[in-house]
């Protein structure tokens, strides 16, 4: 993609008040390839809704403009096997389209010599704020729209509509690597609402980031943040948490059971809707991938008794500083754990955390993650894995670059449901890919260059194939013109 694409990408981004839900992102150039329809479904089909639009919210999102593009002679971490020494991948119409010892490069191909640099799929956060905690900052008045703190269960909102695309942290997330995420509500609430799946790119709405086809998510939240959030109004300790998760459930069953019964007979008027029994009834069904932010490993044994009283799955626990402690019950239970490299000790309930964590549950053969929930940490969770490699090396618990290359990437995927389309390097998934300009888990290494769907979103040596917002404005580039 060439920097015209950039340019009018932040053109557009800047009278996004103005036009609503117009097309996103970028008019392609001529030379450009014909792209996906304008409307793509996300998320599940509703099962509680016969209606002609069961999605309200579809994505827009449409690949940006690629060129056919062959890496030559460089170190390829597939994460779906052994790294490929002095290996080649080709990327032709957004897809792998081979990797391996040697590709064949069409004539018309943009040929990289990847000499001494490595290349990974492309890196995806499952715990990410960024866009609904915008920035800058103004403590919260107007940029701050990850908790809706109002009750203790708001399974009714989505958070994909406290995004706002032109959060500057957007770019700085895609300069590290990162190509996917998984946009949260916060922890204050025992159920604080759907989740979002982001590609990293420049869009007008949040609709045009939308990765197509990803199923939503639920975040809930344990322990100490529901129980101080509404420690005036209940719950106030950890057995009113658990009654409250219980109570919400009871009611979902409910509202699922009716909805199902009318759904089969089509008889009498339909049942009245409840956003928030709708998304609790579409985790029962199995549509909506739960994601539960918890530290304490008792919590984590028992939110995975309240899962098996009522029928639902956890996808993927969150932070889970004591998760070495449960680790067996997670592989058991084929739940993931989204964890910090190094956080722990900052409050009572993350005092137990070891920096051993991730290696530990990696041993006990649980699908290990890092994760960020934090927007600095999010540009550099290469950095992240390799701390936390390192820890698991030095105490004696073995971590390979092809364990930690998957926490990064394909485990990710794989708790957004979404492994069959990207976080590895294999013929026929999405081109979400890096170039490295040294080892990923190297601090001196950078992402040199980032691809989405085949196409260059990011080159870190090319000031105009930059993705930059209105904050950047006026940022003159070393050796770009007159900088005095």
């Amino acid at each position: 993609m060439r920097s015209s694409v950039f340019v009018l990408a932040v053109s557009l981004i800047s009278t996004a008040c103005a036009s609503g839900r117009a097309q996103e992102a970028t008019a392609p150039t001529p030379a450009a390839p014909a792209r996906a329809s304008d409307t793509v479904k996300t998320g599940p089909m509703l099962g509680a809704l016969s209606t002609p639009n069961d999605d309200p919210f579809p994505s827009t999102y449409r690949p940006f403009p690629s060129r056919t593009t062959v890496i030559r002679n460089v170190t390829i971490m597939t994460a779906a096997g052994p790294t490929i020494r002095n290996g080649s991948i080709l990327l032709r119409d957004g897809k792998v389209a081979e990797v391996g010892a040697s590709v064949s490069a069409p004539a018309d191909a943009l040929v990289i010599d990847g000499a001494g640099k490595y290349v990974t799929p492309g890196i995806i956060d499952t715990h990410s704020h960024v866009g609904a905690g915008g920035v800058p900052n103004d403590n919260g008045a107007q940029t701050n729209d990850v908790n809706e703190a109002t009750a203790p269960v708001t399974a009714h909102v989505w958070v994909e509509h406290s995004v706002w695309p032109q959060d500057p942290q957007f770019p700085r997330t895609l300069a590290g690597g990162v190509t996917t995420i998984q946009v949260l509500p916060g922890s204050a609430n025992l159920i604080g609402g759907r989740s979002a799946t982001l590609k990293v790119v420049p869009s007008r709405t949040v609709q045009g980031m939308k990765f197509p086809g990803a199923r939503y998510g639920l975040k809930m939240a344990c322990g100490e943040n529901p129980k101080r959030v509404y420690a005036q109004r209940g719950p106030s300790t950890r057995m009113g948490n658990v009654a409250g998760y219980r109570a919400a459930w009871i009611q979902a069953e409910g509202y699922r059971r009716k909805w199902d019964k009318w759904n089969g007979n089509r008889t009498g008027d339909a049942p009245a809707r409840d956003l928030g029994l709708e998304t609790l009834a579409e985790v029962l069904r199995g549509n909506i991938l739960v994601h539960n932010h918890c530290y304490r490993a008792d919590e984590m044994a028992q939110m995975l008794d309240i899962a098996k009283e009522f029928g639902y799955r956890i996808r993927s626990f969150h932070h889970g500083v004591e998760a070495y402690k449960v680790a067996d019950l997670l592989a058991k239970e084929d739940v993931s754990a989204s964890v910090w490299a190094d956080w722990g000790g900052f409050k009572l309930e993350a005092a137990d955390g070891v920096r051993g964590n991730p290696a530990l549950l990696n041993r006990a053969g649980v699908r290990t993650i890092i994760h960020s929930d934090d927007a600095s940490g999010e540009q550099r969770l290469n950095q992240e894995a390799a701390k936390a490699m390192a820890e698991g090396n030095r105490i004696g618990v073995p971590v390979t670059e092809e364990d930690a290359i998957r926490w990064l990437t394909i485990n990710a995927a794989w708790a957004l449901g979404l492994d069959d389309r990207t976080g590895s390097l294999q013929v026929g998934k999405n081109a979400d890919v890096v170039l490295w300009s040294g080892n990923p888990f190297s601090v001196y290494t950078r992402a040199e260059k980032v691809w989405i769907d085949g196409s260059m979103m990011y080159d870190r040596l090319d000031p105009d194939q930059q993705w930059r917002t209105d904050f950047e404005l006026g940022f003159v580039p070393v050796n770009r013109g007159d900088a005095r």
